[in-house]
């Protein structure tokens, strides 16, 4: 039997993609200026327009996705008797992943028969993204939903992530990163290098002077931990600047010989916590995140 792949709009691939590769969704809520956004409608809310919002000074806020929207989504597919893996947004950064739970176990009561499987990625953005890509891979390999599952857990602590920012006031706002983290961020031309750890939080793990160099540095640590390289997919993602995110990709083209560098902007959701000029690298490692 075949089965249904399912992420949230937190992995930031394009609408696109889901559609050509026949995943569903359901996406965060954004809320400005007293309005609320949902990131699962295609238009509704442009990634260009909203950090426009951003560099005028709107201080966004996200919600995530509740026991009732995962419980109506669930269980249509249950109604059709057809297997579902969710892959989920990091239960370190949201509370989205645990909503998912409890409607599986909803959902459950009253379809016992039904097979919904939820995995906690632990990552964001196209480090989840990635995940994703490797699910579909093995689908469409024909590997089945037990299969893919086991791989996707035994992959999950694998996927390195790395990225910088030009200031942490959206992390520290959002409360993913302590204000005494920001303290980096505030000396004159020193960009903080985050990373994501394994239950799947942001950590500030060093600092470095000038954006050119924290350009660098993110290639450079992607490109040290690169089991496999000609069988690798990276991902970058930015936010509000492209030409960065492209320098990132040819200096990890320069030191190794990976397969493909796909881009893609950071969602409103994820970039309402970075702020704009945000750039993060994903792939998967030699060995697990610690």
């Amino acid at each position: 039997m075949s089965f249904q792949l399912m992420t949230d709009t937190t992995s930031d691939l394009s609408f696109e993609y889901y559609e050509t590769h026949d995943i569903c969704y359901l996406g965060l809520t954004v809320t400005m200026n007293g309005k609320e956004y949902h990131t699962e409608v295609k238009g509704e809310i442009e990634n260009d327009w909203f950090l426009k919002q951003l560099q005028e000074g709107a201080e966004p806020v996200t919600s995530q996705i509740n026991v009732g929207q995962f419980f109506e989504f669930f269980s249509q597919y249950a109604k059709e008797n057809k297997p579902l893996l969710y892959l989920a947004f990091s239960s370190g950064l949201s509370g989205t992943y645990h909503s998912a739970v409890q409607a599986r176990t909803m959902v459950l009561e009253e379809y016992p028969n039904a097979e919904i499987r939820v995995v906690d990625t632990k990552m964001a953005a196209n480090g989840e993204g990635l995940i994703v890509d490797r699910a579909v891979k093995l689908r469409d390999a024909g590997k089945s939903i037990e299969e893919v599952e086991t791989e996707i857990l035994a992959l999950c602590p694998y996927v390195r992530a790395w990225f910088t920012v030009d200031d942490l006031h959206h992390l520290v706002r959002g409360g993913r990163v302590s204000k005494a983290a920001a303290v980096i961020g505030s000396l004159v031309n020193i960009k903080p290098i985050l990373d994501v750890d394994p239950e799947g939080k942001l950590r500030p793990v060093g600092k470095v002077r000038g954006r050119k160099k924290s350009l660098k540095t993110l290639a450079d640590n992607i490109v040290a931990d690169l089991p496999n390289s000609e069988e690798q997919t990276v991902f970058i993602n930015y936010s509000g600047d492209k030409a960065a995110a492209e320098v990132v990709k040819e200096q990890i083209l320069a030191q190794a010989n990976v397969a493909e560098v796909l881009l893609f902007p950071l969602g409103p959701t994820i970039a309402t916590h970075t702020g704009v000029g945000c750039v993060a690298v994903f792939a998967i490692g030699a060995t697990p995140r610690v």
